[in-house]
């Protein structure tokens, strides 16, 4: 059986996906259990590459969100030197996991 696979964006970020392969993406509006669909911006089916936008238009790759997942604490300190000025922050982002259940190449 050849290989199918599809490039996507969400996020800002483009990711590689085949079918049943779970992946963090920046957290989406949906709820657990949802199905989420996303646009491809590439369809490999074996020695088939789909690539124009013509032709994705009708393709679509379709995910479940399974989960949720927290990525690394980043901490940040900034200091003006002379003013007495410093200022600590952190960030921790939140990733929604999805596992991806059909690609469909359309007509």
């Amino acid at each position: 059986m050849p290989a199918v696979y599809a490039v996507i964006r969400t996020g800002g970020k483009q990711d590689k996906v085949s079918e049943g392969s779970r992946l963090d993406v920046e957290r989406l509006a949906a709820d657990l259990g949802a199905e989420v669909t996303f646009t491809p911006l590439l369809v490999v089916d074996g020695e088939t590459v789909v690539s124009s936008p013509d032709e994705l238009s009708d393709a679509s790759v379709t995910a479940t969100v399974v989960g949720e997942a927290k990525g690394p604490k980043i901490r940040g300190f900034t200091y003006k030197h002379k003013t007495r000025s410093r200022r600590r922050w952190g960030h921790r982002q939140r990733y929604a996991t999805i596992e991806v259940t059909g690609i469909s190449r359309g007509s």
